[in-house]
């Protein structure tokens, strides 16, 4: 008779059975107390996942020391912005192909935490946020040539990709910040061929502003030569030999006031206009 049949003579084998399986797991229980915390680091939020009850879609957990029973385990994600570059190959509009560099800044909606375990588990970004960048890359870069993605639309590729993949993830509970379309490589033989023509059109545009600025300062002669002829008209017109004699005396008195030496011989020509002699 053991221990227990001796304090408890009454119980059955069953009752006894029972008692000693609580106690084990009581013992249990017990010994994996230090296994029941989790800490969730800066950035992070946690998801709750218990194999009596699985996840648990209403709460998920916070930063620092979490305290959980041993069956109940926490699924940490990083809910802070995160940045993956992307080599995507496309398709132009005539059929070539476009290797690209694209970057891509998204987070997951730390709220939503259990309903994107649920429908994405831990790797979410590659079964959600990867296949649509490459889909919207690849749908949007069809509809440009080489030469307007190589040059003067890479601007409006970026953000019609970035629209397209943050309005296709944002009903996932996922939010996309930015895409970056960061290098855009094309075949040698069109690289080239495009910067010769971007070259040429370079050119002829210098050309047209030379041609331009020549025509402006023609004209600009034209007016200066029209003008000066035009002053001189006036100006003969109005010199009659009474204004001569005015602008004489005018300077004669300038001279007199002069400290400089000189001879002034006034009335000596047919007009009445000094003679001025000094300084050569």
């Amino acid at each position: 008779m053991n221990m227990a049949q001796q304090q408890y003579p009454n119980l059955s084998k069953a009752a006894l059975r029972l008692m000693s399986l609580a106690f084990m797991f009581i013992l249990l229980v017990s010994l994996a107390g230090g296994c029941m915390t989790t800490t969730i680091d800066s950035g992070e939020g946690a998801v709750k996942y218990s194999v009596f009850g699985g996840t648990d879609l209403e709460k998920r957990y916070g930063e620092g020391l979490q305290i959980h029973a041993p069956w109940v385990r926490l699924i940490r994600y990083d809910v802070r912005v995160q940045e993956r570059l992307e080599d995507i190959t496309a398709l132009s509009s005539n059929g070539l192909s476009i290797g690209m560099d694209a970057s891509i800044r998204w987070r997951p909606e730390a709220s939503a935490l259990p309903q994107v375990h649920v429908t994405y588990g831990e790797d979410y970004y590659r079964k959600l946020v990867q296949p649509e960048l490459r889909s919207a890359v690849r749908e949007i870069v069809g509809q440009y040539t080489p030469e307007e993605l190589y040059s003067s639309r890479r601007t409006e590729l970026q953000e019609a990709v970035f629209a397209q993949v943050r309005d296709a993830v944002s009903g996932e509970n996922v939010t996309v910040d930015a895409v970056l379309i960061r290098d855009i490589s094309l075949p040698d033989q069109i690289r080239g061929a495009i910067e010769n023509k971007l070259k040429e059109e370079q050119e002829a545009e210098r050309y047209q502003f030379t041609l331009q600025k020549e025509r402006l300062e023609a004209e600009r002669k034209e007016i200066e030569a029209t003008g000066q002829a035009e002053y001189q008209r006036i100006i003969t017109q109005s010199l009659s030999n009474q204004f001569l004699r005015f602008k004489g005396i005018e300077a004669t008195q300038a001279l007199a006031n002069s400290p400089n030496s000189k001879t002034v011989v006034i009335g000596s020509g047919g007009d009445g206009l000094p003679i001025i002699l000094g300084n050569q």
